[in-house]
This record gives C-alpha cells, structure tokens and sequence, in this order.
C-alpha cells in the first residue's frame, strides 16, 4: 500500500490500439487488430491509420523515447506485481516490457514518473529529475545522486547523508520507489502545467489529481496531411501496482489504437473518462 503525506492517491494509466488477430487478453468479439505482430517496440508494432503519418520529432526527444518503448510478445498479459496476470478483456492491446519491482508501488501517476525520470536519466540531463511528495517537499534526483537519502517522520521530509555518491540505473530505481511512496496524481497534477488538446504533445498527460485520481500517458500522435486531422495514443498502468498497457480505444474499433483529438468534451478510455481540460504537460 502507498505511503502518502497529507492525501491518499489513486492512481492509473493508459495506451490505445487497433487490431488484427485476436489476442490471448480479448473475447473473441473483440476483432483486436495487431497490424504488425512481430513489432517489438511501439512505433514498430502500430501503423499509423491510412492516411495519416506520425509527427516529426528530434531524435532525444522524449516523444521518440515513447514510442521506440519495448513491448511483450503480441498476446502478452499484463502482469501485476505480485505475478499474477490482468485478464480483463477490451482494455489494452500491448504490453510494455519494462519491470515494475515487487511492490505494489508502481501504478498509474508513478508510471508516467517513472517514464519521464528514465528518459531524461537516458539523456544525462539529472538535474532535470524532480517530483514533488504530496506533501509538497521537492525530491530531487541531483541529492540522491550524491548519497543523500530521504527521511520521513510524520509530516517532517529531510535529507541525510547515508551512502556514497552514486548514479546507477539501481540507483534511479530505488529513488523512484521513493516517489512512487509518496507522491500521486493528486502531487504530479500540480506540477504539471494545462495545455489546449488542439496543441497536444507526445508526452503529454490526461490527469485527474485526487483520491480516486487517474493519470494516462499520450505515447505517440500523427497527422493528416490533407485534412489536418490528428489521432493519439495512450499509455496506463493501474491498481494494483502492474505494467504498462498500451490501450484500445473502446469507441473506435477501426482505428484502434489510435484515438481522435476530436473527441469533444469528455476522453472515454477504457477504464476511465477524462475531460478535454485534464490534458497537461510537464513544464520543463
């Protein structure tokens, strides 16, 4: 169970896609279309619909990072932490093959974290590393870098120094089961900074902060040329702690995974309904 300073969180997270065999996680109405089973990373296992081609981006940015993501074999169940299998049907089409430890920790707002964290500690660019507890204290990756440690007792966070400098990819994940204790969607929606859906980024993130909260990762996007139209995908985990799960869009089968920036009002994913104004972006 998370830790919380203050709040409780609820937390989660999504992805959409289109199918082509039936997979081991869907009913045999679903009809969810793989169009290249043999894809191992996002980008390679998703067409773009007809007549639309995926957005332009810089080779180091996290958009490129999120859809070079490694995927399980198509027809992969998603796992929870303890190892039992999410099963349930018209949810997700693919599974991102990342571990997730042993601790039901990693859940929807922390795998948004964790994905950003890890991209920028690809990037070398540490100091950019920070998530804030719901409590309000600012964790920065740079301190824990340096052996510092993070203390909590009752409402009082500190740092103190308990090991020697160090900066390997153990050391990311033991701070980010730090966070995932103690921060949520209720802490990263406030850290987060509201964006118009006309002007969506890969990267960006639908978030509902509170107890229940929800948060779900835009992890790539494309565009039509000839009618200026553009369509997204999702990315979630959820609770209990498990893995990232690229998600179906349940109203558009034909496009699946891919969703529609012309949704209106509300976002229905699979598991949960987001409003058009929950659409946010890390500010930096």
């Amino acid at each position: 169970m998370k830790i919380l300073l203050f709040s409780s969180v609820g937390i989660v997270l999504f992805l959409a896609c289109s199918y082509q065999q039936v997979t081991k996680g869907a009913t045999e109405n679903e009809q969810v279309v793989i169009e290249n089973p043999e894809g191992k990373t996002l980008q390679e296992r998703f067409n773009a619909p007809e007549g639309f081609v995926r957005d332009s981006l810089d080779s180091t940015s996290f958009g490129v990072y999120l859809r070079k993501l490694p995927l399980k074999p198509a027809g992969s169940f998603v796992k929870l932490y303890d190892g039992r299998e999410k099963t349930k049907p018209n949810v997700y089409c693919a599974v991102v093959d990342l571990p997730i430890g042993i601790r039901d920790l990693h859940q929807c707002a922390d795998a948004v974290m964790r994905l950003r964290a890890e991209y920028l500690w690809s990037q070398k660019k540490y100091t950019s590393i920070h998530f804030n507890f719901t409590s309000g204290f600012r964790a920065n990756y740079s301190e824990w870098m340096k052996g510092n440690r993070i203390t909590v007792n009752g409402n009082s966070v500190s740092w103190v120094q308990k090991k020697p400098a160090s900066n390997t990819s153990a050391d990311l994940w033991a701070y980010m089961e730090m966070i995932f204790n103690y921060a949520g969607t209720l802490s990263l929606s406030k850290e987060l900074k509201v964006v118009a859906v006309k002007d969506m980024e890969i990267g960006d993130v639908f978030i509902l902060g509170g107890s229940p909260g929800h948060a779900v990762i835009v992890v790539d996007k494309a565009t039509n040329a000839t009618t200026g139209k553009q369509v997204f995908m999702l990315a979630q985990s959820y609770m209990p702690a498990q893995e990232i799960q690229v998600l179906i869009n349940p109203n558009e089968a034909t496009n699946s995974p891919w969703f529609s920036t012309e949704f209106g009002d509300v976002l229905e994913t699979p598991e949960w309904d987001f409003k058009s104004t929950q659409l946010m972006r890390f500010a930096d």
